[in-house]
């Protein structure tokens, strides 16, 4: 089997997930979407309405905010890969739950496997902790790229954060330059 059909089965998997009680609420479960050899990997907190709607990840005015702040790098939204650490709708969404992140980990850890991103960007707090580290602070570690095992993670805002608090739409165009920075500084090497 090859790698576009591994993905394709683990996109599958999750459209029928059972694994906890977030299947039971949601109308469509989210994947993720993006070309199998992405070099930047984008991980969210949980679709919201519109994802949960369209079964895409940030198409709702998060979305739409994070493609304009790749578009102003001048990266297409079509290049990169948008998935989130849990892949169905939390109702009225309320932060997703342990439980919940802990039963959709191993999907979001075989998208990584099988796409090997170069940069992981993760957009939030849950995603950052989720998938960096668990005590990490967004306030504290926002823009400062960690390296492990061959990938640089990059924690960002997550783009609805910036929809609701506006001096964050700076702090995310800053922090964006430097993901550009930062990408084109690992292309010279």
């Amino acid at each position: 089997m090859n790698r576009a059909q591994v993905l394709e089965e683990i996109r599958q998997e999750i459209l029928v997930c059972p694994k906890c009680d977030l299947c039971e609420s949601r109308i469509t479960a989210v994947p993720g979407s993006g070309p199998l050899d992405a070099d930047i990997f984008f991980v969210g907190e949980a679709p919201g309405q519109q994802e949960d709607l369209n079964g895409v990840p940030f198409v709702g005015a998060a979305g739409k905010l994070l493609t304009s702040l790749l578009s102003m790098i001048g990266i297409e939204r079509e290049e990169v890969f948008i998935t989130n650490v849990v892949k169905c709708r939390p109702p009225d969404n309320r932060d997703p739950r342990p439980d919940e992140i802990s039963s959709c980990n191993p999907y979001l850890v075989s998208q990584i496997a099988l796409i090997e991103p170069k940069v992981i960007c993760t957009l939030g707090r849950f995603a950052m902790q989720t998938v960096i580290d668990p005590e990490m602070s967004i306030t504290r570690s926002h823009g400062v790229p960690v390296r492990r095992s061959g990938i640089i993670y990059f924690p960002m805002y997550h783009p609805a954060a910036a929809l609701y608090r506006g001096e964050l739409k700076q702090i995310m165009k800053e922090d964006m330059l430097r993901l550009k920075a930062l990408i084109d500084n690992e292309k010279e090497k």
